[in-house]
């Protein structure tokens, strides 16, 4: 019986052993979490083989909101897009009116009529005011896309370009020596890379350089197309979307309707481009042997150096570089979605443009209307986003609607520094890393981190972290295609 019984020692190492082996279990969970949870934004590569490599990777991406099961209706729901994860935060978090659709009303889309087979976009009527060719605005999205490490929508340009006929070397070309296309193209890449990395750069000159090749209304709808294609590079890399398997059903030049096929981004790349650093992406100096970079930002630096009653004050003497419609086009236009006083600037732009444009106001205007952000943080998401783009007509905007709110100067000038515990701005914790959310997301889609917004999430709940994605993501176009026709201010504020 003394042989069945364990011996105290005995028992004593067994449970250390236990012990070690529950620490060591334990360790790996929190490193698993560590590793799915980064504080680090997602690298950035330099050469093609490693953007194809990580193009690839994005397909086993991890959904940044954990959602609930389909219910048994969603199941059954004929439209597929609203059983995916993109799908249906847009149907638990946000309005209908309200969805992603409104960034790419200027992006256009490839023929097709409304009965299309597989296609994974709605069928939008077209614009007679929009002149560019598709494949040359996809051309332009891929550049935003690959400016902002958007590796997601970077994926599906791609496959669209493919299907509009170019070729890997073209597409490689697209990356590292522009000098193969069209002059007039290699002055719309500048800038569309301009417009998207440094719109607070964005001149005179380079408008001038534009206005060689393109009308005024042909830049005003690269501006708002571009801007379009950063909003949803936010959006995408916000909530955290996973790749597709199918390169986003795009189709290729042999499939009528769309290619539903998995496929791969893991193809041949020719030894001539193999090797080639990317000329669009950002790089730092003394990296020249490097296929893979930190995905750093480094505009905040600059644009801390034109404090904002400066910047504030030229925008008030500025005059607009792109044409503006009148009241009378412009209440025509758009009927009563038009503010009964004063017409905003913005409006007038898009007012060129009565198809797209209507969508895009009706966009702008569900914004302010149907989200569940208070009116306060919204303004207040404003004035930060636009400050981190130096969009000084936005900033202005957001300046006025903060004022009307009842806010003090003390508190706007409070939100230049708003995460130092000693701001003046008085924000709860919520609204706090809801902002930083709006902050980091409007400087870079991908400087956003896992952690900021896991914080979020805990702090203010899935559906505000999803409405200030959107957010921001729409704003980020606001400032992009206001400050590439140099609005003047509308509304003068306290300052």
């Amino acid at each position: 019986m003394d042989r069945d019984r364990s011996h105290p020692k005995q028992l004593m190492a067994a449970f250390a052993c236990g012990f070690v082996i529950a620490l060591s279990l334990l360790d790996g969970a929190q490193s698993q979490e560590k590793k799915s949870m980064s504080d680090d934004p997602r690298p950035t590569p330099v050469t093609r083989p490693e953007m194809k490599r990580l193009l690839e990777e994005m397909k086993q991406r991890t959904e940044r909101i954990s959602l609930p099961p389909l219910t048994e209706s969603e199941k059954t729901e004929p439209d597929p897009r609203l059983q995916t994860y993109e799908g249906r935060l847009g149907q638990l978090y946000l309005p209908s009116s309200a969805g992603a659709r409104g960034y790419l009303n200027f992006s256009g889309s490839a023929k097709r009529t409304p009965s299309s087979a597989n296609n994974n976009r709605p069928f939008l009527e077209e614009d007679p005011a929009l002149t560019l060719d598709y494949g040359f605005k996809t051309r332009l999205f891929w550049i935003a896309s690959r400016a902002n490490n958007c590796q997601y929508c970077l994926g599906h340009q791609e496959s669209k370009l493919l299907a509009v006929g170019m070729l890997e070397d073209q597409l490689a070309s697209l990356d590292s020596d522009w000098s193969s296309f069209p002059i007039e193209e290699q002055v719309a890449f500048a800038f569309a890379r301009r417009l998207t990395l440094e719109p607070h750069l964005l001149s005179n000159d380079d408008i001038a350089r534009c206005k060689k090749y393109y009308t005024d209304l042909q830049i005003l709808e690269m501006a708002l197309s571009v801007g379009g294609n950063n909003a949803i590079n936010r959006w995408k890399e916000g909530v955290g979307v996973p790749q597709s398997s199918t390169g986003g059903n795009f189709g290729s030049p042999n499939r009528e309707g769309g290619d539903s096929h998995p496929h791969s981004y893991l193809t041949e790349t020719s030894e001539s481009f193999s090797r080639k650093k990317s000329s669009v992406v950002a790089q730092s100096s003394g990296a020249a042997e490097s296929a893979l970079l930190p995905t750093r930002f480094d505009r905040a630096s600059d644009l801390l150096r034109m404090r904002v009653d400066q910047g504030l004050a030229e925008c008030r003497k500025r005059n607009p570089r792109l044409p503006v419609a009148s009241d009378e086009r412009t209440r025509e236009v758009f009927g009563d979605l038009v503010p009964r006083d004063k017409i905003p600037g913005w409006m007038k732009l898009l007012a060129n443009f009565p198809i797209a444009g209507k969508r895009q106001v009706t966009g702008f205007v569900a914004l302010e209307q149907q989200l569940d952000l208070s009116p306060v943080l919204r303004a207040q998401m404003s004035w930060v986003i636009a400050r981190q783009n130096a969009a000084w007509y936005s900033l202005s905007e957001a300046e006025r609607r903060l004022i009307d709110l009842g806010q003090t100067a003390e508190q706007i000038a409070g939100l230049e520094n708003f995460q130092d515990p000693s701001s003046k701005v008085g924000l709860q914790s919520k609204d706090r890393s809801l902002l930083i959310v709006a902050k980091h997301l409007a400087a870079s889609p991908v400087v956003l981190t896992d952690r900021q917004f896991s914080e979020a999430v805990q702090l203010a709940g899935p559906k505000e972290v999803v409405q200030t994605v959107h957010y921001t993501a729409m704003r980020s176009l606001f400032d992009r295609f206001t400050e590439a026709a140099a609005l003047q201010a509308d509304t003068v504020g306290t300052r």
